[in-house]
């Protein structure tokens, strides 16, 4: 247990550091991530597939010269397939799938040597900003076990912020990898749309909304990953237009004086939390002693009628999911008793949308994120909260029978400023700068030109310098 919890401590480029000056063998490096998930995840219920037998396989099959040799990991369970592994989905109706191929993103992660041992919790199909799926049951937030750790990647993001491992993979079609993030006081970033290849299967998901990223302890992990997985494979549609250098090397460099525009208004009126608006009162005060130029200023465009198109493209990608799944014959009939009662809400949604409803709400999407690119024209960066509140009760945003569709109501009031990312396919980060008197961790989210992540890793990596937040951990539950 020594050797565990000192290891603990270390990010995954620190892990793979360590292996690579041969301080530890690749072996104790996984037998410690083991170790902590079997002690940690009865706590937080984050891990719902192991695959520890896997791992020595892995390793042998790895280059020790790869840049992350050795260096535990996890998969969230959506949309990443692993040969030979379950993939839920989160979903009753994908229980007992098992994978036939490796994802491309997954590909890559072992070519650069990292060890998956897991899969983790997510909501049904991803559509919530919450990770409390019946099948498997909540995810518990490690700063309040009451509290939901957000979603979809929430799992994920529990498993990083309790130590099981020093980062994990997750995906964004909403806010899915900064939500959580936010909750559980983590570095997460949404790279520019295409970035990440969806292949072999897929060209991309939810007409583009959707990407493939992971939640991080330390930004320059997060760098380091994306140059390990980023670039087209032969057959997709489209793809983010190529860097200039590696990510990791952003890291590195001064942001130089940035101009930021900030807001926490939103069309609809929603309440912000006074927590997150003194989160991005502090950020303000932070970015213009280290010499930014900061003011009020947010995009302008059409809220309400992408909202709207959001509604309709998130029914059609429900419904989307599950024929997929369906028609390439690894699922059986789509009944209501397989899934959850918001699901089946949104499944019938989808299914009474025409291909004019689908392409109306495209265009809609497509003319507001015009619109908001704009903004970007005179302002380097957009800084707002990432969420309305702090990190919710678990059970809020649970849906029923009599009402399936208030949660998602709910969430799209808790969350109202992510999924503008989303939509436009610029990249956008949630970073941990701030904890209420409560201590929760409340997010600020940041948001740049298409295909400039290189401007969010200059300036996370400022802050992370500025306000450090590695050191600040969860204490580790003592009672089951």
């Amino acid at each position: 247990m020594a050797l565990a919890n000192e290891l603990a401590r270390y990010d995954l480029t620190g892990t793979a550091d360590l292996i690579r000056r041969g301080e530890i063998k690749p072996e104790e490096a996984i037998e410690a991530a083991v170790e902590r998930i079997e002690r940690l995840n009865p706590h937080y219920n984050a891990v719902v597939t192991p695959m520890f037998d896997l791992a020595m396989e892995q390793l042998s099959q790895a280059s020790p010269t790869s840049p992350l040799y050795g260096a535990p990991y996890l998969l969230k369970d959506l949309m990443a397939e692993f040969k030979g592994a379950r993939l839920t989905e989160g979903s009753r109706y994908l229980q007992h799938m098992v994978s036939d191929h490796d994802s491309e993103l997954v590909s890559r992660l072992k070519k650069a040597g990292l060890i998956i041992l897991g899969k983790t919790n997510t909501c049904e199909f991803g559509l919530l900003p919450t990770t409390e799926p019946k099948l498997f049951g909540p995810s518990r937030n490690p700063w309040d076990r009451e509290r939901t750790p957000g979603g979809s990647s929430g799992g994920s993001a529990t498993a990083v912020a309790s130590g099981m491992v020093p980062a994990a993979h997750g995906n964004d079609g909403g806010g899915s990898i900064r939500i959580p993030a936010s909750c559980t006081g983590l570095f997460g970033l949404k790279p520019t749309r295409g970035r990440n290849s969806m292949g072999p299967e897929l060209g991309d998901a939810l007409g583009g909304l959707g990407v493939e990223h992971a939640v991080t302890r330390s930004v320059r992990d997060s760098a380091l990953l994306l140059d390990i997985t980023a670039g087209p494979c032969p057959g997709d549609p489209y793809w983010a237009p190529p860097v200039n250098r590696p990510f990791i090397n952003e890291v590195r460099s001064d942001p130089g004086k940035l101009k930021i525009g900030w807001s926490w208004d939103t069309a609809f009126g929603v309440d912000i939390s006074p927590d997150c608006k003194t989160a991005v009162k502090d950020t303000v005060s932070l970015l213009s002693d280290l010499g930014h130029q900061v003011e009020p200023a947010s995009p302008q465009y059409d809220a309400v009628a992408l909202a709207k198109a959001y509604g309709v493209m998130w029914g059609a990608g429900c419904a989307w999911g599950i024929e997929y799944w369906h028609r390439r014959g690894l699922a059986p009939d789509p009944v209501p008793e397989f899934f959850e009662p918001f699901t089946s809400a949104m499944y019938e949604r989808g299914r009474k949308r025409t291909a004019a409803d689908y392409l109306v709400a495209v265009t809609t999407i497509q003319k507001a994120a015009r619109q908001a690119a704009q903004f970007f024209t005179e302002y380097d960066v957009y800084l707002t909260p990432t969420l309305a509140q702090p990190p919710l009760p678990l059970g809020e945003l649970t849906s029923t029978q009599d009402d399936p569709m208030v949660c998602g109501m709910k969430a799209a009031f808790w969350a109202p400023f992510t999924a503008l990312a989303n939509a436009s396919g610029q990249p956008a980060m949630s970073v941990p700068l701030y904890w209420n008197e409560d201590n929760l961790p409340v997010g600020c989210h940041f948001m740049s030109r298409f295909g400039d992540e290189a401007i969010l890793f200059r300036l996370a990596a400022q802050l992370e310098a500025a306000r450090p937040w590695k050191d600040r951990r969860p204490a580790t539950p003592t009672k089951p």
